[in-house]
């Protein structure tokens, strides 16, 4: 019924369906102005997570300004007057950019032991390092020796200093009440004025190249340069295919019809699912950014098979017309692409249990592709074949294949071998598997070349660090406080004694914090550590390394200037919901560091070691919520690999009805998908976002080779009766479409290793390995089960 169709409506009209997918192609072309990237870090974050929920919380109690980060290494010393000089100058060239909020140096940090003045005099009208009458020897020393400046704005050499960028808040919180449309128009505002922004900083930082090294970093620049990469890679990726695969066609066919038919249906097929992105309002990730390519290279699979199989049933039936042919063709190829489309899509549809959106945006993306290149490739490649002569598609006779003729011996004389390696594959994949693991180190997504690496390393050696964790301590009720001894805190009074803020400051919360404090320094992967305790460690040098009393701390809160208060103290404390905050952050690159390892280890020790109850502290940052990304989606996939094998299994079952055949049609590429998985492990190469999801789309694509293989092989065999000799004739004919395709799917993988993107040059390049070992498998382990089992009967 569905043949019959198909052949009144597409085959018998040509003319009427060219047309049509020229109007599909204008409409879907014109929806193509609204696709758009997104490199922003919220497509990295599981939606509901309750830790970004929290995080969320305690930014708006902390307060929090989005930032950039230059580090500056002078070419002369750090307190010399040239150094000096050039600092504030580069500090007023930011500061006049009319985007940036504040600009903090090592020049604005407050001297309060640079005189012999009382301290509350120096509180009210502090000095710093830009004021004419400051010894600048002292003043640089007190800031290299300061619990909270030291690997802050300044590293502990004294080499490089820190210059923090603030930037002017956006109304983003303030169009909530928009509709979706304007709230996403409002975002992509904000990224060009962020790429603006990046541009103008680059170019202040080009003007002062010649006084030393100076890096620039922060969430914001990275955003922005992943949005370039994402660019870069979809022009590099698309081109680099394309180019690929038309050198494919013309090695494999060696005449321009058989390029320029498959080229139509890519452009086709990828110019509508462009348009089909921007209509439905689906934006590109550094995840999705290969997807382009990626249906490329399986449209072009699509292609192959049906062009090789056309070109095979014109030379054995040379007297029919084209149109007799295309029939034929599209009668025997339908089953077998749809099936091979259907197991790709149940590998991709995987992906949406995640939980993570851009890989759920990227699962549908792509499931939606293979329906669209499936598609065009029934409804395109026939039409064109339709409006040329018998002449222009006949090439040369194929002679066959070396390689698969090479295959098809080893399957039939060396099926002994073939299963000892498949036994040796097995174990080492239960090896490598059994070690992997995830990881989120963020820093070595990138090339070593690239300023976002450069910058990120510098502030990891010299400024404490790059990725935020936090900890958040919660006080039961409150307690009395302690009165203490003379010092010089005395002198100020207690005329604002009665005031509840100063009794908030008792010996358990401040021991409580420096307990805490403490050992998070102490750990090897914790750089920069801030908390109240900082606070306190620097007033009681200012005190005469005299310890401070919890009455002193309520007077010198109180009496802190506001200015130096909302700065320095307010973002480590909050009296009104009787908690504090510790900031500190991890070295992301320092060598064999385990995120989730440092997570547990760290909740465990406050728990056990310092024993805090679990209601009085919890763990928040940006560390906090990747690892999250990444364990979710390490488990998602894990068990949805087993759907995908059931799914996969099923229509197997559905398409050839015999378990032997469909068990024996899935094993190839399994085994091909964990081998990849245990050669990851092997190399104690960390999943992460993009390589987690390779075996289950290798499975998807993999697959689609035994399918052709198995449902040909069935029906060679019920001609000719004879295993041995069945082989041969499919190892001639659609093992060399596998070859040809495989190969195109190798290389187009192999086009990801010119990334800027780690992760993305893994996935390319560990998929096309990966895609290797399943052609292998299914012209060797594949068609020796087959002669072994001998599931269409003896």
């Amino acid at each position: 019924m569905l043949s019959h169709l198909y052949q009144n409506t597409v085959l018998k009209n040509p003319k009427s369906i060219f047309v049509l997918l020229l109007i599909t192609l204008l409409s879907f072309g014109y929806f193509s102005k609204d696709f758009r990237l997104d490199a922003s870090s919220d497509t990295l974050l599981i939606e509901g997570d309750p830790d970004l929920e929290y995080l969320r919380e305690v930014t708006k109690r902390y307060g929090s300004k989005e930032f950039l980060i230059l580090t500056y290494t002078p070419n002369e010393g750090m307190v010399q007057e040239s150094s000096i000089n050039n600092l504030l100058s580069l500090k007023y060239k930011i500061q006049s950019l009319d985007w940036v909020d504040n600009v903090v140096t090592l020049l604005d940090v407050p001297l309060l032991d640079n005189s012999e003045a009382p301290l509350q005099e120096r509180l009210e009208s502090f000095k710093t390092l830009k004021d004419e009458d400051v010894d600048k020897e002292r003043g640089f020393q007190e800031i290299l020796n300061s619990p909270i400046f030291r690997n802050f704005v300044i590293s502990e050499d004294g080499k490089t200093s820190g210059i923090i960028v603030y930037i002017k808040k956006n109304d983003l919180d303030n169009i909530k009440s928009k509709t979706k449309e304007e709230i996403e128009d409002y975002k992509d505002t904000l990224k060009k004025n962020n790429h603006e922004n990046i541009l103008q900083i680059r170019e202040v930082i080009e003007d002062y190249e010649d006084i030393g090294k100076i890096y620039l970093g922060g969430i914001p620049m990275i955003a922005d340069d992943m949005m370039s990469f994402i660019k870069s890679d979809i022009v590099v990726f698309g081109l680099g295919v394309l180019l690929f695969i038309i050198a494919t066609l013309w090695y494999v066919f060696r005449k321009l019809i058989w390029i320029i038919i498959p080229i139509s249906s890519c452009f086709f097929s990828v110019l509508i699912m462009t348009g089909l992105l921007g209509l439905l309002g689906w934006k590109v990730t550094v995840i999705s950014s290969n997807f382009i390519a990626l249906m490329l290279i399986l449209t072009m699979a699509m292609n192959i098979h049906m062009s090789t199989r056309f070109l095979q049933l014109r030379s054995d039936f040379p007297i029919l017309s084209n149109s007799e042919i295309i029939s034929m063709t599209t009668e025997k190829m339908f089953w077998p692409i749809i099936y091979t489309v259907l197991t790709t899509v149940c590998a991709f549809l995987s992906l949406v249990f995640s939980g993570i959106k851009p890989i759920i945006d990227f699962g549908w993306m792509m499931t939606f592709g293979l329906i669209t290149s499936f598609i065009i490739t029934f409804t395109l490649l026939p039409t064109l074949l339709n409006f040329v002569s018998n002449n222009i598609v006949e090439i040369k006779e194929d002679k066959g294949s070396k390689i698969t003729s090479f295959f098809g011996k080893i399957s039939i004389d060396n099926k002994k071998t073939i299963f000892a390696l498949t036994g040796l594959v097995i174990i080492l994949s239960i090896i490598g598997i059994s070690r992997l693991q995830v990881e989120n180190s963020f820093i070595n997504y990138f090339n070593k070349n690239t300023e976002i690496y450069k910058g990120m390393k510098l502030i990891d050696e010299k400024l404490g660090g790059t990725t935020s964790l936090e900890v958040i301590l919660k006080f039961p009720n409150k307690e009395t406080p302690e009165s203490n001894e003379d010092d010089e805190f005395e002198d100020w009074g207690d005329s604002e004694s009665e005031n509840d803020e100063q009794y908030w400051f008792t010996k358990d919360k401040i021991d409580k914090i420096k307990a805490v404090h403490d050992y998070l320094e102490g750990l090897t992967a914790v750089g920069k550590v801030l908390s109240f305790s900082s606070i306190i460690e620097v007033a009681t040098q200012l005190n005469n390394n005299k310890p401070l009393g919890t009455l002193e701390m309520g007077v010198l809160y109180s009496k802190i200037p506001e200015n130096i208060k909302i700065d320095v103290i307010d973002p480590y404390i909050s009296i009104k919901d009787n908690e504090a905050r510790i900031s500190l952050r991890i070295i992301d690159s320092q060598d064999g560091l385990r995120r989730n390892d440092l997570i547990k280890q760290i909740n465990y020790d406050l728990e056990n070691k310092l024993k805090l109850n679990k209601e009085e502290f919890r763990l928040a940052g940006v560390l906090i919520l990747f690892n999250n990304l990444l364990q979710s989606l390490f488990k998602s996939q894990i068990l949805t690999l087993g759907l995908v094998m059931i799914g996969i299994f099923a229509m197997f079952m559905i398409l050839f009805r015999n378990i032997k055949l469909s068990l024996i049609g899935v094993v190839p590429n399994f085994i091909a998908a964990f081998f990849i998985l245990g050669i990851i492990g092997l190399l104690e190469i960390p999943l992460d976002m993009m390589t987690i999801t390779i075996a289950a789309i290798t499975i998807g694509i993999a697959v689609d080779n035994s399918i052709h293989y198995i449902y040909r092989f069935k029906e060679e065999f019920l001609k000719i009766k004879d295993y041995n000799k069945t082989l041969k004739i499919c190892h001639s004919t659609v093992g060399v479409a596998i070859l040809n395709t495989s190969i195109t799917i190798v290389f187009g993988f192999s086009i990801l290793i010119f990334s800027k993107f780690i992760p993305t040059i893994y996935f390319g390049m560990f998929t096309g390995i990966a895609m290797l070992l399943a052609m292998t498998s299914v012209l060797t382990l594949l068609p020796s089960l087959i002669l072994i089992s001998k599931p269409f009967g003896k």
